[in-house]
């Protein structure tokens, strides 16, 4: 008998770590949830990679691939827990961190008392060294290694191992900063080191000092991870197979290259889920979509067009910058698990504080003491007393309890405390939604919300009353969408080059030889990946401004020669996106001149995609063979309670259409469809639900 070939992708979220299998030959996939382990992520890994396993009747051996979505590096920042941490730079730059970059959040109108972030490395673990190179890389000042010695024993001597190091200009020459580490290995060689040249490779000296900070932070995290994962893998297939970890680009990494680069995970999760509702909404037909995927923690939302998940390089994590690219995703801390308080002014909050998965709401009975939007759902009827198709027990009495208490503190009966808790919690959702979507100039009405994860499609009809969307896709297992987005993923790597240069001067062959370094070193990490040099991929991408703008515009550039065609093919471009983006343009003024900033290319080391099955047609009335029980739920407070079908997911089949008031639950989610909202089944088992009045 042939051994099996399974790949398999998982998902560690607060609560749940998700888990989807796929059989490399069937096509099959499966897949399933099994709780987190806070203590120790690994714990929860491997119980997934067995439950899945025993699910499909297959052992370690039959697995060809894992890759994983983490939120190790994003959780450490997020706490803001960063260990001691040192910052080397030039002399005379020393107070880079504390002038940092004028952003105040919201504008000056709402911050009257803004006060900047707290510094990532204080100001008494910064050191500087002599030598000084200019923009373009040339040498003004030679390195003083003497004096980087002496920073080096600094460094050794206050038992700081965790150390950050950006020179100015490095982005240009490199060679200062590749000597300084060697220093650094020699005197201190305890010290984690993250230089910049080979964190980011792009001007903005603050920018590119907190990128590189943020790396060498989560590096010791990241490693110690990544490696106990890699180890309890191996001891459990008895073999070493091909373990990859999702970046925030939208591409996975193996876990060899991820410690040397664990910047790159910031997003891990959230980018997983994206990619894998890109994937649905594309086959399904519907080419703009918003995503929202909701955990126990928070809710993460994105914008996808066509397919592709926007990307950003002006990304934050907690407080601090990275402008490595990302998905463009924002996250709000609005999950099952966020905590509904009264605030010193008495009135009603819901978040950022969450009940995590442990102790958890107060239905999961494990010690939680404040009521949370689980509790608020399960009390209102609105899930099941029960999750995991009945695996976890909700005790729905101590939930009414503590929402009852808040209850009368507020003043108001129990349904309006509870909806009120949900109202607030959908009104942040949509905010997180505008941010991406109306805030980057498009039209919230065209697109249709996918939602997915555990909470993800819980609010979905009243996101569509509150933005007036064109209707929700909620994918089949919602719940495991992010594990199945991981199995989705190319091998993506990303170099960057800052060169700066108006159009009317730009040195074509200057620019060309950029470009071509910036591949060479694409095609060397994807052969290091094992991928044949016929497989290999790349995408150009420039960062394009005009003359007096602070800010650039990522445009899509072609292959080929850079030519005078070339260039006018990536200004066309540009002037486009930045009408797309800020309502205007200056194509064909002659006095607005465009200038180049960075050069980017990417390499692309592409998978197999699974195949999203089809639903086969069903017989009869969709209510008839798929209403399993009834219940009472509230919809809306002043409405009250209504008795509604709760729907089998898994008995529905395509061309299935019913309206609300419905629940429809399956294994890992449920999804409340509100009065005046009707859902087809489509033939890939998607629900698309839209209001019966709807375009």
């Amino acid at each position: 008998m042939s051994a099996r070939r399974i790949r398999i992708g998982i998902d560690t979220g607060g609560t749940f770590t998700d888990v989807v299998a796929l059989d490399e030959d069937s096509g099959e996939l499966v897949t399933t949830k099994t709780p987190s382990t806070p203590g120790n992520p690994a714990d929860g890994f491997i119980a997934g990679i067995e439950k899945i396993l025993g699910i499909v009747g297959g052992d370690g051996g039959d697995i060809t691939a894992v890759s994983h979505g983490t939120t190790v590096a994003t959780n450490k920042l997020l706490e803001g827990k960063v260990e001691a941490l040192g910052f080397i730079t030039t002399e005379g730059y020393e107070f880079m961190l504390e002038i940092a970059r004028q952003s105040v959040p919201d504008g000056y109108g709402n911050s009257y008392f803004w006060v900047k972030p707290d510094r990532i490395v204080p100001a008494d673990r910064v050191r500087t060294v002599g030598g000084r190179l200019d923009f373009t890389g040339a040498e003004i000042r030679p390195f003083d290694e003497e004096q980087a010695v002496a920073t080096a024993r600094w460094f050794r001597d206050q038992g700081i191992t965790t150390i950050g190091v950006c020179l100015l200009h490095a982005y240009a020459n490199d060679d200062h900063e590749l000597r300084l580490r060697e220093i650094l290995r020699r005197e201190h060689p305890e010290a984690v080191v993250s230089i910049s040249s080979e964190v980011l490779r792009e001007y903005r000296e603050y920018e590119r000092s907190m990128t590189t900070l943020v790396d060498a932070a989560v590096k010791p995290n990241v490693s110690r991870y990544v490696t106990n994962i890699s180890e309890r893998l191996v001891s459990f297939t008895g073999n070493a197979i091909p373990f990859y970890v999702m970046k925030s680009n939208g591409g996975v990494l193996s876990a060899d290259e991820v410690v040397h680069q664990p910047i790159t995970t910031v997003l891990s999760g959230p980018a997983a889920g994206a990619l894998g509702a890109a994937l649905i909404a594309e086959v399904a037909g519907f080419p703009k979509i918003l995503t929202c995927d909701g955990g126990g923690t928070s809710t993460d939302v994105s914008v996808v067009l066509d397919g592709e998940p926007t990307l950003t390089t002006e990304g934050t994590v907690g407080a601090y910058p990275s402008k490595i690219p990302m998905i463009d995703v924002v996250t709000v801390g609005a999950g099952g698990g966020s905590i509904a308080w009264l605030s010193p002014e008495g009135t009603l909050k819901v978040g950022p504080h969450s009940a995590g998965a442990d102790p958890g709401p107060l239905c999961y009975a494990k010690g939680g003491t404040q009521p949370t939007i689980t509790d608020a759902h399960v009390t209102l009827g609105r899930i099941p007393p029960h999750l995991l198709g009945g695996e976890i027990p909700l005790d729905v009495e101590a939930a009414r309890a503590g929402i009852a208490d808040l209850a009368e503190q507020l003043g108001l009966d129990f349904e309006r405390c509870a909806t009120g808790i949900l109202e607030i919690s959908a009104w942040n959702q949509a905010n997180a939604l505008r941010q991406v979507s109306v805030k980057r100039g498009l039209d919230v009405r065209d697109f249709m919300l996918t939602t997915f994860g555990g909470s993800g499609s819980l609010l979905a009809c009243r996101l569509v009353d509150i933005l007036d969307l064109a209707g929700v896709v909620v994918p089949p297992n919602p719940g495991n969408v992010s594990a199945f987005g991981l199995l989705t993923v190319d091998v993506k790597n990303d170099y960057v080059q800052t060169h700066v240069a108006k159009e009317s001067a730009l040195d074509h062959a200057a620019v060309q030889a950029v470009l071509d370094d910036l591949t060479d070193r694409a095609r060397a990490a994807l052969a290091k990946e094992g991928f044949a040099p016929e497989d290999h991929q790349f995408q150009r991408t420039i960062d394009v401004r005009y003359v007096g703008q602070a800010y650039e515009v990522r445009v899509a550039a072609p292959e080929g020669e850079v030519d005078e065609a070339y260039v006018a093919h990536v200004a066309e471009t540009f002037h486009a996106e930045h009408r797309q983006l800020y309502g205007y343009d200056f194509r064909g003024d002659a006095t607005q001149q465009v200038e180049w900033v960075n050069l980017r290319v990417t390499g692309i080391g592409p998978i197999t995609r699974p195949e999203i099955p089809t639903l086969d047609k069903a017989e009869g009335d969709a209510r008839e063979r798929a209403v399993r029980s009834r219940r009472e739920v509230c919809f809306d407070a002043e409405q009250g309670y209504v008795d509604t079908p709760v729907i089998w997911r898994g008995d529905l089949g395509a061309g299935d259409t019913f309206s609300g008031p419905a629940i429809v639950e399956e294994f890992g989610s449920t999804i409340p469809v509100h009065p005046g909202f009707e859902v087809v089944v489509d033939d890939w088992a998607n629900l698309v639900i839209r209001k019966e009045s709807g375009r």
